[in-house]
């Protein structure tokens, strides 16, 4: 649908993409070491997590790297390991998690398993709460939505949340879990923050990739791929938080989110997600 933007408007969000786009494609903090698992770079861990995990079973401390004992020394075998050796290795990583915040490294522990990529590949699983210790890379859905009228739906996170609580956020967006699929996961994430079900957003696009983000982060280094799918809601259609997550759901229309975006009212990766709608869609007019 048409974006009713001024130029200056338009290029005012161009500018802003590009500022955070930089922004976030930094390197690891000073004094961060390569995290290995099998020989696979999987991470960075931060300077505090690497003096918490000193000394623990399982792990060999380097002087530049850290690297995580296996049976399975070679790419080709971990990859193709059996399943008691992939749980040997989640078990060892549980362990890591736990001295993690035991030692006060994690914002918040989730009770929540991500999976543990190296490149493309899911190798193992973790707690949520120590990724960015360790400096692992996750995935995170977006689900970007509009009205007929070319407003967007957009959500103000609860004021309890561990991160960014009482910022505005897409509609939907969280991290895909541990051997979840990406649509999978947009679906849950849709139905626990907006009330909405998979029939209800069956004309979305397919997930893309808008961005890897590579920032720091006071409790460690976040490494995101952030993935995001459009939709244009129905008028039958009312967003509704499920999970207690979200404060309050509004339909905005775009010149005042683009006064929200530069008053920075968004998170960082929202505010990546929306303006890359935003230039996309006026560039296409």
């Amino acid at each position: 649908m048409p974006l009713t933007l001024s130029r200056t408007a338009q290029k005012s969000i161009e500018t802003l993409l590009n500022r955070f786009l930089l922004d976030t494609n930094l390197p690891p903090q000073s004094g961060s070491k390569p995290f290995f698992i099998a020989g696979l770079a999987c991470g960075w861990v931060h300077p505090q997590a690497v003096l918490a995990l000193n000394g623990l079973e399982g792990l060999r401390v380097h002087d530049d790297s850290i690297e995580v004992s296996c049976n399975t020394t070679k790419q080709s075998t971990l990859l193709n390991a059996s399943f008691n050796q992939h749980e040997s290795l989640n078990a060892l990583l549980a362990k890591v998690a736990l001295r993690l915040k035991e030692a006060g490294c994690c914002v918040a522990w989730r009770n929540e398993l991500l999976d543990v990529w190296a490149d493309e590949v899911a190798i193992a699983a973790i707690e949520r709460g120590v990724v960015r210790p360790l400096g692992l890379t996750t995935r995170a859905v977006h689900l970007h939505a509009r009205n007929a009228a070319g407003s967007l739906w957009v959500a103000r996170r609860a004021l309890n949340k561990p991160t960014d609580p009482g910022l505005w956020d897409t509609l939907v967006g969280g991290l895909v879990g541990y051997g979840e699929p990406d649509d999978l996961a947009l679906v849950r994430e849709t139905e626990e923050e907006a009330g909405l079900f998979a029939d209800q957003i069956k004309h979305r696009t397919p997930i893309r990739q808008i961005t890897v983000m590579q920032r720091q982060l006071p409790e460690g280094y976040q490494i995101e791929r952030v993935l995001s799918s459009e939709c244009v809601l129905t008028d039958d259609c009312m967003p509704t938080n499920q999970d207690g997550e979200v404060m309050h759901i509004q339909c905005i229309e775009p010149s005042e989110i683009v006064d929200m975006l530069h008053a920075k009212a968004f998170t960082t990766e929202a505010t990546i997600v929306i303006a890359e709608d935003l230039v996309r869609r006026g560039q296409s007019t």
